[in-house]
């Protein structure tokens, strides 16, 4: 396994983050794996030495950050894993049971510190940012989780660059703890973050963590044009058709299983090569529900695309709107 700060901190997290929606409780999901059957993917994330570890107070219900516990009790060393959660999507109708508010986020936080069964969160996320919420309201209560001791990092996930650039200069007026990361929609097919959020991570010294790095199984030729029922995540996630409509997608997948193809490789390494290898990107998230998904996500680390390759991963990339975040 290879090893990168995450930004401009001091923290060391793998080259690959195990994202971690698909275990839980298949009652949620019907692609989701329960405890016992996910046991076997954090046994392998761990021999091969991911040290990261992605998930949120959302995934099944809370019921992810408990298998998360489980398995960092029976397979991890605490003090080498980094264990990052989220925070804003609602667990239920009634109020205050999601939002950014004090409220919501103090006692989010303590729920999932229990249901992770540590003592503190090593990257603590906001899922999404909260228009209804004043963002120095939410951003003096992860401060206030900081200086508690029960938040190390504090990270973002998926929105404007200008709403994440607001939230770097209040905390840095106040003297608040900033974001260190963003977590956000990226990879071949969907590259709208090349032009304002990565620039602005880069300037700004966050880490960048990628999720859907293989676009939800297209870059993994897992699926085929027109098709969106070849796999039992797709035939249930309706998600996918929303961020990949678009019939130019194909053409980045059909170069992707070109440049494998000619590589001898599967079309995953190659995708997770390209995005491994650009500007800012700390660790893609990768999901593995199946053997064999881990040991294809590791290989990818070694495999060092040549500029011709990689130019012809990106000749057939059209813009999108932007995609992931409202």
């Amino acid at each position: 396994m290879k090893f990168t700060n995450l930004g401009r901190t001091g923290l060391s997290v793998s080259r690959l983050a195990l994202g971690c929606m698909s275990y839980g409780d298949p009652k949620w999901r019907p692609w989701v794996l329960d405890a016992d059957a996910a046991m076997p993917f954090f046994r392998s994330a761990f021999e091969h030495g991911i040290n990261f570890l992605d998930t949120s107070d959302m995934y099944s219900l809370g019921r992810s950050e408990e298998i998360v516990g489980r398995a960092v009790r029976e397979f991890g060393r605490r003090e080498e894993l980094v264990i990052a959660t989220k925070v804003f999507f609602p667990l239920g109708s009634a109020p205050n049971m999601g939002g950014l508010s004090r409220k919501h986020i103090v006692q989010g936080c303590d729920a999932s510190l229990k249901r992770l069964g540590i003592d503190a969160i090593d990257l603590y996320q906001v899922h999404r940012f909260d228009p209804a919420t004043p963002i120095d309201e939410t951003l003096a209560a992860l401060d206030h989780l900081v200086h508690q001791g029960k938040v190390r990092y504090l990270g973002a996930s998926s929105t404007a660059a200008w709403k994440l650039m607001q939230a770097l200069s209040v905390s840095e007026r106040n003297g608040w703890a900033r974001f260190v990361s963003m977590q956000n929609h990226y990879n071949l097919i969907y590259r709208e973050e090349e032009r304002e959020m990565i620039p602005l991570c880069l300037d700004e010294g966050l880490g960048v963590i990628p999720w859907s790095p293989l676009a939800r199984g297209l870059l993994a030729g897992q699926r085929k044009r027109g098709d969106n029922t070849t796999t039992a995540r797709a035939a249930n996630d309706d998600y996918t058709a929303h961020l990949y409509d678009a019939p130019e997608d194909w053409d980045v997948v059909d170069a992707a299983r070109a440049v494998a193809d000619a590589r001898g490789v599967a079309m995953a390494e190659i995708a997770l090569a390209w995005l491994l290898a650009r500007p800012g990107v700390s660790a893609p998230i990768v999901g593995a529900t199946k053997p064999g998904h881990l040991d294809t996500a590791v290989k990818a680390l070694d495999l060092v695309l040549t500029p011709e390759e990689g130019a012809r991963l990106e000749a057939p990339y059209r813009p999108h709107a932007v995609r992931g975040f409202k």
